[in-house]
Order: structure tokens, then sequence, then C-alpha cells
């Protein structure tokens, strides 16, 4: 808005060269241009070199018309005058040559009524004065090229134009992927959480969904790109090496978010523990966690994470002593065996000084063979009895990181409940 003066400035010069014109229809006159020119070959009637000449603009107007309407201050925009039967081409870096037929492009507004220009006509100045080299856009805007030629030709020189890429949309379950759909879909279309300014409806974004920036980048890369060969996994640099346009499809890429989340996770798995809890202190803790075992608990349960926000999940029970405990995978198997099994680990466990996951597995093996059992079936009953389910990293890992008090505290409650009728 702050140069609304220069971009009136180029549109004027338009319209003295002859390339575009002042046009001061009505929003009902339009109206009736669309229904009165509407047919069955053509149902949405364009403002274009077949009705401008029909319409109230500077090219149907005499010179006098023209002039007193604007000494009137008529609300008006300007138009590019489109040409007849002008091939106009470009060389795209993603598609090749294309082609367009200046016939079928319709007159698209340049400046609008309250003085302030159109995309068509800013993005050419902003270019231009900003000197731009290269220009990336997603392929939607590729019929508004020929506009955008044209401007380059009449105002700066074909010459001075960017070199162009219409980059393919990024297409999701049905079609083009849209900003709603992530809610409809259940996955993010935003790389940070965006708030709808009319309706202040938030959406997660990949940061706050779990995703590192090591896997996005990745996956954003190999939407619509490789480097011909099958492989999957590229750091920054290696994509800043091996990045090539020649390489980029032409075709939309389907957004796969289960293969998103793969991409994440094998990017999670090489983190340093260091680089993990860098990212987990971002907002992915929970509370009152004890920083003292923090290291130790991201070694078991990184490698477990797809998404930062698994981070809770798999590592809750170290933390907190779980609320249930899976007793449906347990009791039909429970017997006295069992139960006196675990009351004697509890007293070895008790006496045991060197508290560490391979003491702990030799003591557990040994006192399940004593007393004739083995350790597979006793196994289960212990991680429920630790974690509350059938989940997590090695059970005597797990009881290491617990310590002594609380591994023997969770055991004692745990045998209340699986002994109760």
């Amino acid at each position: 808005s702050e140069r609304k003066a220069s971009y009136l400035q180029y549109a004027e010069r338009l319209v003295k060269d002859g390339y575009a014109y002042y046009a001061f229809d009505t929003s009902s006159e339009l109206e009736k241009m669309r229904n009165d020119f509407k047919s069955e070959q053509n149902h949405t009637p364009q403002y274009d070199l077949h009705t401008r000449l029909k319409m109230r603009n500077s090219l149907s107007l005499t010179e006098e018309e023209v002039n007193k309407l604007l000494a009137d201050k008529t609300p008006y925009v300007i138009r590019i005058k489109m040409p007849e039967q002008e091939t106009i081409s470009f060389n795209d870096m993603i598609r090749g040559e294309v082609h367009f037929d200046s016939s079928l492009v319709d007159d698209k507004v340049l400046l609008k009524a309250d003085g302030m220009p159109t995309y068509h006509l800013a993005v050419v100045v902003d270019d231009y004065q900003m000197k731009i080299s290269h220009a990336f856009r997603g392929e939607e805007w590729l019929p508004s090229a020929p506009v955008h030629i044209l401007l380059w030709k009449y105002l700066f020189g074909i010459e001075n134009m960017p070199q162009w890429a219409h980059f393919p949309l990024i297409l999701g379950p049905n079609g083009k992927l849209s900003k709603r759909d992530g809610s409809k879909y259940g996955f993010p279309v935003f790389a940070m959480n965006w708030m709808y300014p009319k309706t202040n409806e938030l959406t997660e974004g990949f940061k706050e969904k779990g995703f590192i920036p090591q896997g996005f980048i990745n996956l954003l890369a190999l939407l619509g790109w490789n480097d011909g060969t099958e492989k999957e996994i590229f750091s920054l640099e290696e994509l800043i090496e091996k990045f090539s346009m020649e390489r980029v499809h032409s075709a939309g890429a389907h957004f796969d978010y289960d293969k998103a989340k793969w991409y994440n996770h094998e990017w999670i798995k090489q983190l340093s523990i260091a680089d993990f809890r860098l990212q987990i202190e971002k907002g992915f803790l929970p509370e009152n966690h004890d920083e003292s075992k923090l290291d130790k608990i991201i070694s078991l349960v990184k490698d477990r994470c797809t998404l930062l926000t698994d981070f809770t999940e798999q590592s809750s029970f170290f933390f907190k002593a779980p609320e249930t405990l899976d007793t449906d995978s347990v009791k039909p198997k429970w017997n006295d065996a069992k139960q006196l099994f675990f009351v004697e680990l509890i007293r070895n466990y008790e006496l045991t000084l060197q508290w560490d996951a391979t003491t702990l597995e030799s003591n557990f093996k040994e006192i399940a063979s004593v007393n004739g059992l083995k350790p597979g079936e006793l196994m289960l009953p212990f991680r429920i009895m630790l974690v509350g389910g059938k989940f997590g990293p090695g059970v005597f890992d797990i009881a290491d990181v617990l310590r002594k008090e609380e591994t023997i505290s969770r055991i004692k409650k745990a045998l209340d409940i699986f002994s109760a009728k």
C-alpha cells in the first residue's frame, strides 16, 4: 500500500502506450455481460477480445467520454489489452517450452478501483525492482504466465525477465491439498500452528505435531523430486549438493502422511541424545521430570519415537507409576508359583548392592531357574508391573532407571492386584 503511486505510474504508462485500458464497468454491468454472452459453448464468458468493445471502457468510448468519466472521478480499473492470435512462449525450468494462444486469455485487471495493484502487476514490478533472477511458484499461476510475460515485454524488456519454474501442486487424498485438509484428514498442512483470521480456528502445524526440521525438509524435498537413485534419506547438505531443477517432476505429488512420519522417525533415530534432548525441551517433556534420569531414558526410548510427541507416551512410566495395570494379560495364567517367585525377587532386589540391568537380569533368571520356572513366562508380568502394559524398552533397563525403591514398590502393588480374587 505504501507503493501505490509507483504501481499506478506503471499502469498509466501501459494505458498511454496502448497496452492497457480504463474499464468503468459496474458490478451489475459485468454480471449482465456474463449473462448476455453465456451459451452452451461458453458457460463462463470473460472480459476479453470478444466482449471488451461491448463494455464501458476507454476502447469503446470516445476520448471525450473517457476524460469526462475520469474528471468526474468515476471508479475504474485498468485492464491489460491482450493481443489477438499471438503465440506467447517461454522456457520453464521444469516443463520446458510452454506456449499460449493470446486469444484465449482474458484481459486481467492490473489496477483495482481502490488504486491497489493486483498480483499480476505487482509481481512483475516487484521482481524487476528487486532484480529477481529466478522465480519459483505453484503451477496454478501457469495460466497467468502470458499476462506476466507481456508485462515484462511492455515495461522492462523480455530480456530482463527472471527464469521461471512452475512447481507441481502437492496433492491430498482427493486432489489439491487445501488448508482445511489438515482437520479433515488428521494431518498438518502448515509448517507450524496457523490460526484462521476470520474464525480464530487453530490448525496444528508440523512443528507442534512433533516433526523435527531434518525430517520435515527431507519429506518436502522428495515431494516431486529425486536424485535418480533409490536413496530417500538426505541431509540438508546433501540436498544442496544434489538438487537440480531437471529432476523436479511436472506432475503433482501426492502427500503421504505415513511416509512423512517415516522420514521423521528415520531422522529421530540419527539424533544424538543431546540433540534429541534439545528438541523435546521445546515443549515435549512431562512436568516434574527427573533431570538426572533424562539422558538414560532418552537412550532407551528415542528410537521408538516416530514424532517428538511420542516421547511422553513412550516414557511416561519412568516419571509416574502407571495408574492401571493390564491384568487381563496376567490373571488367567497367574498362580502361586509365580506369586512366590516375585516375593522372592523382592527380597533379592532389596539386598542387591549393585543396581544395574545386567545384575537385575542375572538375579531374575537365577531365581527362576531355582524355582523351576521359565524366565519367558515371568517377563510379561514383570513388565506389566513396571509399566502397566505390554510395551516399552527392555524391562531390566526400565528397572535400572526406576531404581531400587520404585521398582520394588511397583512389584508389591502389582502382586496385591494380581493375587486379588
